[in-house]
């Protein structure tokens, strides 16, 4: 059973955000919340709302225990940049890049979970 969450244009640098992101991946969901919780960025704020989202829909839609749930996987990808001037010295304007993300996490409980080796290894063996 696997279930997630993306936030869109988040207004986090993906940059940044993927430092905090790179702390919780493959851990368990209780230890990602305290992970999260006692991090200090803006990215911890945001990361966390979508942890959170992606639990209530595994336990709402899935029916899965929240003490099972590990984040199997999470990443960032760039989402659009939104583009603003701010006037320099001298007559100029200097170009000012608000990167935004896309959020994503993917929880599961290791309950019937065949990987790609698996399935072709029984491929195999019937053929």
């Amino acid at each position: 059973m696997e279930a997630y969450a993306i936030h869109k244009n988040a207004l986090v640098a993906p940059r940044k955000a993927r430092m905090t992101l790179d702390l919780i991946r493959g851990k368990k969901v209780s230890v990602a919340e305290a992970i999260l919780e006692n991090t200090n960025t803006k990215s911890s704020r945001l990361i966390i709302k979508v942890l959170k989202s992606a639990v209530a829909n595994a336990i709402n839609n899935e029916g899965a225990n929240e003490d099972d749930l590990v984040i199997k996987e999470c990443y960032i990808n760039p989402g659009p940049v939104y583009k603003r001037i701010k006037f320099a010295s001298r007559g100029n304007v200097d170009r000012r890049d608000k990167r935004t993300s896309h959020i994503y996490v993917k929880v599961t409980d290791n309950k019937n979970l065949t990987t790609e080796d698996e399935t072709t290894k029984i491929e195999k063996k019937g053929a």
